[in-house]
């Protein structure tokens, strides 16, 4: 679906669990990504990361943010 980089290692991907969509947030901690929140909407983000920090994620825009690339 889509995936924005955040500062610190933040990122949030948007997927479909249980037929329902949902916004993962994790972060890159130690080399290991953890598990933020699954959040509903994006109101609900914005309660871990500022929004306008947030960039799309290409290869680019993973290496500036320090995302290891899949």
């Amino acid at each position: 679906m889509g995936i924005w980089l955040g500062p610190n290692g933040i990122e949030v991907e948007a997927l479909v669990m249980n037929d329902r969509p949902c916004l993962r947030i994790t972060r890159l901690v130690g080399g290991k990504r953890t598990l933020v929140a699954d959040c509903a909407d994006v109101r609900e983000v914005s309660r871990y990361v500022d929004l306008a920090e947030l960039v799309m994620a290409d290869d680019d825009e993973r290496q500036r943010f320090g995302h290891v690339t899949a």
